[in-house]
């Protein structure tokens, strides 16, 4: 039975290519998990607000591709295969850099919560009896939302109220006095 040989150099670039390509996939697919958990421990490092997991990934998927080409396509072998990998990784690399910043810079901002409300004028949409809940109309991101309210005092509909606090997801306000 004949044995079939492989050389060391091209089972080296296999597996850089096949593990690199793999976990750059897994990253990209869970990289909002994995990043908050790395957030959490301190463990994040980027470079120019993107992460750094993706890049080596990508150079070392890359570095694979390279030195595989060099092997098999250009009948190069050791150190010299080394150095095609080596520039098709920086390739990989770059590239990677330059799709995650263009990813970055296309999402948009984070939405506002209700503790940015605190201190804008609403109007009272349903009487708020003292203690109890109505709502209110509050102006925010260019677009009018009700909120659930509540006040310590009773306030009628139509009347201009601040918004002083939060309640879970309502809103705690106080009428507006006039001098």
């Amino acid at each position: 039975m004949p044995t079939i040989t492989i050389p060391i150099e091209d089972f080296v670039f296999v597996v850089c290519t096949l593990v690199g390509g793999g976990l750059l996939l897994v990253t990209v697919l869970v990289d909002d998990i994995l990043g908050g958990i790395f957030d959490a421990l301190h463990l994040s490092f980027d470079i120019g607000g993107v992460s750094l997991m993706p890049l080596l990934l990508a150079f070392v998927s890359m570095f694979g591709v390279g030195g595989l080409m060099a092997t098999q396509v250009f009948d190069v072998h050791g150190g010299q295969a080394a150095l095609v990998g080596t520039g098709f990784g920086a390739v990989g690399f770059g590239l990677t850099y330059v799709l995650f910043q263009a990813l970055r810079r296309s999402e948009g901002e984070n939405p506002f919560s209700t503790s940015d409300l605190i201190g804008r004028d609403a109007l009272v949409a349903v009487s708020i009896p003292a203690g109890r809940f109505g709502s209110v109309y509050v102006k925010a991101e260019g677009q009018t939302h009700e909120f659930t309210a509540t006040s310590g005092e009773d306030i009628p509909n139509g009347s201009l109220v601040r918004v002083t606090g939060v309640a879970g997801t309502g809103v705690v306000v106080e009428r507006i006095r006039s001098s």
